[in-house]
């Protein structure tokens, strides 16, 4: 089982603390959304947990092993993307990720064939021999995803992984992430978009000045901080009218706190909150055949709970 454990990790420049006494453990397969404000500490703690810093007390755990004291092993099943590196413009794809490789110790018989697994997962493979100079920035980001993923980790360190991306950029990322989950691997993904965390990520870490806040499932974490007594809002699109007879069949299903009718075609339904509820919530509307094509949790709720937890922490 992949997992990721910070004891008591704290990085000191001079009397400031980038990072103060982080104690939390992760394990399993899923993604965890580093979430906080800008300075908060969230960088600071992917460099310390790939050895790119060092700690000034603490320790920083990769399945199982120091990264401090056994940097090779800890490392070994570890990808990571911090602070979005620049790939060389004259250099393609497949030139660039075998240069990682090789940095990498991926044994040579296997590069080819590693860096045709990870153009595929990242969907660039139609773009392998192309000059990278010539492609978008959310281009350039997919390949440096496909870098973390040569060394087939099982643990992989995100750094605001849609940062400075225009909206189809970020989108394409965000796939990518969602996708990674499938496949035995623990992502920890660092980014301050509330939204982003609500639509990819299964729990939570809050972190701020350099603390950590609270580190729990999203569910959890706003019906603890928000206030709103674990109600949640799930925003429903469906592909043609629902009329009023079906609405109030919607707004009497169970766990249905209320229902807001946006449009014809777009449904605010307010839920008890848990996976549970979500799950069969989704199932009873699925099964109405009323036209579903999207159902999403609000990230309305988690930016309550954001706002309210920052707040108490200035």
């Amino acid at each position: 089982m992949p997992s990721i454990e910070a004891i008591n990790l704290s990085k000191r420049y001079g009397s400031f603390y980038a990072l103060s006494n982080l104690s939390i453990k992760i394990e399993g397969s899923k993604c965890v959304g580093y979430l906080g404000p800008n300075g908060a500490g969230k960088t600071t703690t992917l460099k310390l947990f790939t050895d790119m810093i060092r700690p000034s007390e603490g320790k920083a755990i990769i399945n199982g092993m120091s990264v401090h004291e056994n940097k090779k092993k800890a490392l070994e099943h570890c990808g990571a993307l911090i602070e979005s590196p620049e790939i060389y413009p004259s250099f393609t794809p497949r030139e660039a990720l075998s240069m990682v490789a090789e940095i990498r110790g991926v044994p040579h018989s296997e590069i080819y064939k590693r860096i045709d697994e990870v153009l595929a997962e990242v969907k660039m493979v139609e773009w392998a021999d192309k000059r990278v100079g010539k492609f978008s920035k959310g281009m350039k980001q997919r390949i440096n995803i496909a870098a973390a993923l040569l060394s087939e980790p099982n643990v992989v360190l995100l750094d605001e992984p849609t940062l400075g991306l225009d909206p189809r950029g970020m989108t394409e990322v965000r796939d990518i992430v969602k996708s990674l989950k499938k496949q035995n691997r623990l992502i920890l993904m660092s980014s301050h978009l509330l939204n982003e965390i609500s639509e990819i990520c299964d729990e939570v870490a809050l972190i701020d000045h350099g603390k950590l806040i609270i580190y729990d499932t999203i569910e959890n974490v706003i019906a603890k901080f928000s206030g709103n007594g674990g109600v949640e809002l799930a925003e429903v699109i469906l592909s043609r009218p629902i009329d009023d007879s079906q609405l109030k069949i919607v707004s009497s299903l169970s766990s249905v706190v209320s229902t807001e009718e946006v449009n014809s075609t777009h449904l605010n339904i307010k839920f008890n909150s848990d996976r549970e509820n979500q799950e069969r919530l989704l199932f009873d509307l699925v099964s109405m055949r009323i036209g579903v094509i999207s159902f999403r949790l609000s990230s309305s709720a988690l930016e309550e709970t954001y706002l309210r937890v920052i707040k108490d922490t200035v």
